[in-house]
């Protein structure tokens, strides 16, 4: 899900380790969960005739293979990742669809891309994690050809987004260790300040900017919602050194805070976005 690394390389020992293991573990409720974006990033590449198509963070593949159907074989889909865990998984689902896609472990923010090669450049929630943001889409518009589009979704605030903050905010006296979120930091807030997010697309290079809040539904099956609290984010890498008391416990604190998202046999929340667009 990221295509970057911080000082001391711990986002890549975050994605190459417990983070990258839990997508692969979940990669079918987080391509169920998210498919509104993949659909929705689908649309605007598909809305041209294109020749090469770049996926930013495309973690286990989903929206990059997504590409590759819609847009078809004369169309070159690449997708980049830091994780070679969630990679690995990429390769084998392209390898059985038959998909022309090629999968880069690389950090997007470094990568010598070839310059002026693609066409269009999406990204489902795989830039908020730059440490130098201004530097990461430099380099991905030295990726872009004239008149290339970038088309990126990336979440607005934690107060808009309650569902993401549910678990942690009842286990609070469960885990008192559980490390608070940086916000200013890279992570999955990190665009929530859409002036920010316009400053650094202009100090990049990127022009005809335009970003628009978007809200969208996303659901998975209420029986993913144990998986879902185990395996992702900040409760989910606590959990993978707990022991099965302290799980069960977590988990028995953490439904009745899902309870209003619950709707009989499909978990249902508001993923309030940004949908980022700019032209080279």
């Amino acid at each position: 899900m990221n295509g970057s690394r911080t000082d001391g390389n711990e986002q890549a020992a975050l994605w190459n380790g417990s983070s990258g293991q839990s997508w692969v573990e979940a990669q079918e409720l987080l391509d169920q969960m998210y498919m509104p974006f993949e659909e929705l990033l689908v649309e605007v590449a598909a809305a041209k005739p294109r020749k090469r198509v770049l996926d930013v963070g495309c973690g286990t593949g989903s929206t990059t293979l997504a590409l590759a159907r819609r847009l078809g074989p004369e169309c070159e889909c690449q997708g980049v990742d830091i994780s070679e865990p969630m990679l690995e998984l990429a390769r084998s689902r392209a390898t059985r669809a038959g998909a022309r896609v090629d999968f880069t472990c690389a950090d997007a923010q470094e990568h010598a891309f070839e310059l002026a090669s693609f066409d269009v450049i999406v990204s489902r929630f795989g830039v908020m994690f730059f440490t130098d943001s201004v530097r990461a889409f430099a380099n991905l518009r030295g990726a872009a050809r004239k008149n290339a589009e970038l088309c990126v979704i990336a979440w607005r605030n934690v107060s808009e987004n309650p569902f993401m903050t549910a678990a942690e905010r009842a286990v609070a006296s469960i885990l008192p260790g559980l490390a608070a979120r940086d916000l200013d930091g890279p992570g999955q807030f990190h665009f929530a300040d859409s002036n920010r997010v316009r400053h650094i697309l202009e100090a990049s290079g990127w022009y005809e900017i335009d970003i628009r809040p978007i809200d969208v539904e996303c659901s998975f099956p209420e029986g993913e919602l144990a998986r879902y609290v185990e395996r992702l984010g900040p409760i989910g890498r606590a959990l993978r050194e707990a022991d099965e008391e302290t799980k069960a416990r977590v988990l028995a604190a953490v439904r009745p805070a899902f309870a209003p998202y619950v709707h009989g046999d499909t978990v249902r929340f508001n993923a309030a976005c940004w949908k980022i667009g700019a032209s080279a």
